[in-house]
Order: structure tokens, then sequence, then C-alpha cells
């Protein structure tokens, strides 16, 4: 006895989902190696919560914009702590991008104005030089607007 070809295979239904969740899971590592999390999770990973006084700002409703431009729009989380920047992404998110913890040392600060918008930029890591464009507003909420350069 042959089977329908116009039936679906009974394992069908759980396929789907499957190659869904594994797809979902490609596209976030992929980001994360194309923006630059990847390459500062190697070196600045998270190993405890933030140190002393905190400011937050995110994930709603800040951009961040990483290496190449890569665009997080709504999903990242900053701390701005005594010991150092604290950034996390939303959960959902979380395949590739381990929350991340940078020291002040490790961090420059600088403006720049691009598409008529002026961001403060944060260059993490002295080796791994990733950009983290970040609008002045976010800046202001975590306290980063005094740390600029005179």
């Amino acid at each position: 006895m042959q089977a329908d070809p116009n039936q679906m295979p009974a394992h069908f239904p759980l396929i789907v989902p499957v190659l869904a969740i594994a797809f979902f899971c490609f596209i976030s590592y992929l980001t994360s190696v194309i923006s630059g999390w990847h390459r500062l999770a190697q070196c600045f990973r998270a190993q405890s919560e933030p140190y002393g006084e905190t400011k937050s700002a995110g994930p709603f409703p800040y951009t961040v914009y990483t290496r190449y431009w890569s665009h997080y729009g709504s999903v990242i989380k900053m701390t701005a702590a005594d010991d150092g920047l604290y950034l996390s992404v939303f959960f959902l998110l979380r395949f590739g991008h381990p929350p991340l913890r940078i020291p002040w040392t490790e961090i420059e600060i600088s403006r720049t104005r691009r598409f008529l918008q002026n961001f403060i930029v944060l260059t993490l890591g002295r080796r791994e030089r990733i950009p983290m464009r970040i609008s002045e507003r976010m800046a202001n909420k975590l306290g980063l607007l005094a740390r600029l350069p005179s």
C-alpha cells in the first residue's frame, strides 16, 4: 500500500517549530559575530552583578548601533556601575549574546554626528575596538556625558 502524496508526514508539525527555533538561534548568533558582541564576550563576559552605585537605561525605547551599524532596537539594557559598563540583551535574543561587563579602563567615549543625529560612541575593548553608538539621551541617563573628555 502506498502513502497518499497529499498527506503530511506525522512528524511534520514537530519539524517546523524546531527549524524555526534553529533559524532564529542562527540569526542571533550571526548578529553577535557581525556586531562584535561575540568578540567582546571572549574577554568581557559578565561574571558578577554590577557593583556600587548603578544607573541603568534600556532596553526600551533606546536604539543601539554597533560595528557595521548593526542595529539593536530596544533590546539592549545598559548599566553603568562603579566597576564598569554592563550590557545584556533581551532574553529571547540571548543566544550568542551573553551578558558583558566591560571595565571603564577598556572604554573610550567620544561624540559623533551621523544621519543628522548626535551619538555618543563607546569604543569597547582596547584591542577589540568595537564601536557602540548610543543616543545622547541614553548616555545622559547612564551618566556617561560626565565621562566625556573635555
